[in-house]
């Protein structure tokens, strides 16, 4: 997980980052403990880094940007992290993305802890820090059970900021507003900006931490997963060279290679798919057989039929030629019978 926490300076950034730390096992990136580590070492760095806290100004761009990315490239990181108070600026949010994008691991998240002005600045005036284990109390608002007692570790030297002053706070925070306030819009531009509420107790704030990060987070990784499982399966489905030329049979090959990728043993049922495409010969060799049957079938049957069709029509022609001389031989014998019967008549008239 890598989360970026914005808020105003007091709106418990530090508190909520160790939280999250110690429930989620990643360090958390406090530029604040980074530079004021260089300060009390009296370091080059640290002196100038000293003069310009003194005077409630920022430290330049390029000199933090350079220890963040040295803690985030440590193997402490390898995790996630969570950064505290950085970054501070739009220039320091883009040159934060593009180193990260060079390693690839961008920020998955920012929370921003809304807080009024006024809480803000009365947060900061009782801030109370031990010496010893750095946790923060505040005689405000969470104050030690035992006053000037760490109730973690037993410090009794509970401290207050050289620069937790109420003028201070206010120079503070209008560069809050003018530099800071932006990263707002910057990071909801992406996508990756969520608002908590800061003005509770601390449980509250990081209980409400916890089930942003638990819904927004770790879907994510469970999706990341999920994506790598199709993968495996195009390759499997990919056909071999040779078998692409065979047609139907490499298509079977591949499938039955797909099953034993799914349950690591040989697919039981090539057996089935030999059995049905021998009875799909054996039904295609029977239709061949039944056509050619049937078309010598209809050979006999036409056969038959066109010499019973020839005699039959035979018949008729003989009958027609037989009927018509049989007609033409009454009508002679009417006629020699008519012309008889005219010569008998003359024959009479005469021996009258």
């Amino acid at each position: 997980m890598r989360i970026v926490l914005l808020g105003a300076p007091g709106s418990g950034k530090g508190t909520q980052a160790k939280l999250m730390a110690e429930a989620y096992r990643v360090p958390q990136v406090s530029t604040g403990d980074i530079l004021r580590n260089s300060v009390a070492a009296k370091t080059e760095v640290g002196k100038k880094i000293s003069t310009i806290l003194d005077a409630g100004n920022l430290v330049p761009d390029d000199i933090v940007i350079d220890a963040v990315t040295d803690q985030v490239r440590s193997p402490d990181s390898r995790r996630g992290f969570v950064l505290d108070g950085f970054p501070r600026n739009i220039p320091q949010a883009q040159e934060l993305d593009t180193r990260l994008g060079w390693m690839g691991r961008p920020v998955q998240l920012v929370l921003h802890l809304a807080l009024a002005e006024e809480l803000v600045v009365k947060r900061i005036l009782g801030r109370l820090t031990c010496s010893k284990c750095g946790v923060i109390f505040n005689k405000y608002f969470a104050a030690p059970k035992k006053r000037g007692i760490c109730d973690q570790c037993g410090g009794k030297k509970l401290t207050q900021r050289a620069d937790d002053n109420e003028k201070t706070i206010r120079s503070r925070l209008l560069t809050y507003d003018r530099d800071t306030l932006p990263l707002i819009a910057y990071y909801r531009a992406q996508h990756k900006l969520r608002t908590i509420p800061a003005d509770g107790d601390v449980s509250t704030i990081f209980q409400s931490i916890c089930e942003v990060v638990d819904t927004e987070i770790r879907p994510m990784e469970k999706k990341i997963v999920s994506i790598e499982e199709p993968v495996m399966i195009r390759r499997i489905k990919k056909p071999e060279p040779e078998k692409e030329a065979t047609g139907k049979k490499s298509s079977k090959k591949a499938a039955g290679k797909e099953e034993k990728s799914a349950s690591g043993k040989k697919p039981t049922k090539k057996t089935p798919a030999k059995k049905t495409a021998k009875k799909s010969t054996a039904k295609k060799a029977a239709k061949k057989a039944a056509k050619k049957v049937t078309k010598k079938v209809t050979k006999k049957v036409t056969k038959k039929v066109t010499k019973k069709v020839a005699k039959k029509a035979a018949k008729k022609v003989a009958k027609k030629v037989t009927k018509k001389p049989t007609k033409k031989a009454p009508a002679k014998k009417t006629a020699k019978k008519s012309t008889a019967k005219k010569a008998a008549k003359k024959g009479a008239a005469r021996k009258r």
